[in-house]
């Protein structure tokens, strides 16, 4: 039997659902990326030269995203088996343990080489949970959205990187202003990644209070689950995989350079002091939060694919001016390459959950979401920092912008090639 629709209450809890499990993803990713430029650098890969370690820690800050392809594999497959509401339970519970043991880890000075091998084991954990997070997440939240609102409703979960982008931001805000320099290195920085096993048992009380989604509910209804949903992707859906990698190519560059670069280089190059610098950051992600919701309530009007292709439009021209606007001499000048950043990173976020989720049939689209989500990931995200580093240490920082446009020109050529928007039908029961 079909599931009924949802009434407004449990639509509310669905949403809610959605939300409050990415924010708590993206805060436990985000505390480590945090961590990767201002703590792991010194207590876990100590060198003679900062620059090196540096980039030895952004290094297991990219393992993560090799993860997370694997993490779509795995809870993509039973996501599409067993259901979303079960896969989702598990991955935050993968995320979470992940991110609370790194909090308990001792430091290179305690046991030598093992402790970043130990912290690459966890990271690798925390690219698992998420490459399973976000895509149940999104499909939460638009197979139960009504007609003419899917965008909407698919903008729900990506509020949850700019929350807990926030909250990741604000706590290490916090503990370096109540917390000097000796006691933050000696456990001040633990605390973020124990603090999140409380966000953990929060987000699973309200996951296991929700039901499953109405368009998964009818693929089960019609005996039209798949027996190896990551075969059926990669041999039927495999164009779907390669536009929607490409699609959101730009939108990962862009993100990794807003945020952890740029909070490296400002700090180590650039002059300014931790405290200033994570200030400047959350004026920016108010600007991220904020047009996330506009991009969607324009993709719902206009179509996915058309906000995207402006929006790709002006992380180019935004590429161009990278240079000129990251200045040591200008705050006002930092802070509006800032804002501008990541309120261009709102407009081709807020849509992009949901045109991923239109590319696959109802009965692969766990595993074909997350997998061309997870593989933007890998090409866009993943090295990004350190890309950038090493373009900005030899070229300047001209190059880094001429980066970010080439990633936003292919992103623009892989929407362009889009037919339209819309879900395509489902597969033939069985196969």
């Amino acid at each position: 039997m079909t599931a009924p629709a949802a009434t407004a209450p449990a639509k509310g809890r669905v949403l809610f659902a959605s939300l409050i499990g990415t924010t708590i993803e993206f805060f436990d990713f985000y505390i480590y990326a945090t961590a990767a430029v201002l703590v792991f650098p010194k207590l876990f890969f100590p060198s003679a030269d900062p620059a090196s370690a540096t980039l030895q820690s952004l290094a297991t800050f990219a393992l993560a995203f090799f993860a997370r392809p694997i993490g779509s594999a795995v809870f993509g497959h039973y996501g599409d088996r067993v259901g979303r509401k079960a896969t989702l339970v598990a991955a935050l519970l993968t995320m979470g343990i992940s991110t609370v043991v790194i909090g308990l880890l001792p430091t290179h000075a305690q046991i030598g080489v093992a402790a970043p091998l130990l912290l690459a084991l966890c990271r690798f954990g925390q690219g698992l949970g998420l490459g399973g997070e976000w895509g149940g997440a999104v499909l939460l939240a638009t197979e139960n959205a009504p007609p003419g609102k899917r965008a909407w409703y698919g903008m729900f979960p990506q509020l949850g990187a700019p929350l807990g982008f926030f909250l990741a931001t604000a706590i290490f805000l916090v503990l370096t202003e109540v917390m000097d320099d000796a006691t933050f290195f000696a456990w001040g920085w633990r605390i973020p990644f124990l603090a999140s096993a409380v966000l953990v048992l929060v987000g699973l009380w309200v996951r296991l209070r929700i039901t499953e989604t109405p368009d998964f509910q009818k693929v089960l209804d019609k005996g039209g689950r798949v027996r190896l949903p990551m075969r059926e992707v990669l041999v039927h859906q495999w164009r779907g995989v390669v536009s929607g990698t490409l699609l959101a190519l730009a939108t990962f560059v862009l993100f990794y350079l807003m945020t952890v670069f740029a909070l490296s280089w400002g700090t180590s190059r650039l002059g300014y002091s931790r405290e200033h610098f994570l200030m400047l950051q959350l004026a920016g992600v108010v600007c991220f939060a904020a047009t996330i919701p506009i991009s969607a309530l324009y993709a719902d009007r206009f179509g996915r694919r058309r906000a995207m292709l402006i929006a790709s439009v002006g992380i180019v021209v935004f590429g161009l001016c990278f240079a000129p606007l990251f200045v040591a001499d200008s705050h006002g000048a930092t802070l509006a390459f800032l804002m501008i950043g990541l309120g261009l990173m709102g407009l081709t976020y807020g849509p992009v959950g949901t045109l991923l989720a239109e590319q696959f049939p109802t009965a692969v689209r766990y595993t074909g979401a997350s997998l061309a989500f997870n593989l933007a990931g890998i090409f866009g995200a993943s090295l990004a920092p350190y890309i950038a580093t090493w373009l900005a240490e030899r070229h300047g920082l001209v190059s880094v912008g001429w980066y970010l446009a080439g990633a936003a020109v292919l992103s623009f050529i892989a929407l362009s090639m889009l037919p339209r928007d819309g879900a395509p039908g489902d597969l033939p029961a069985g196969r």
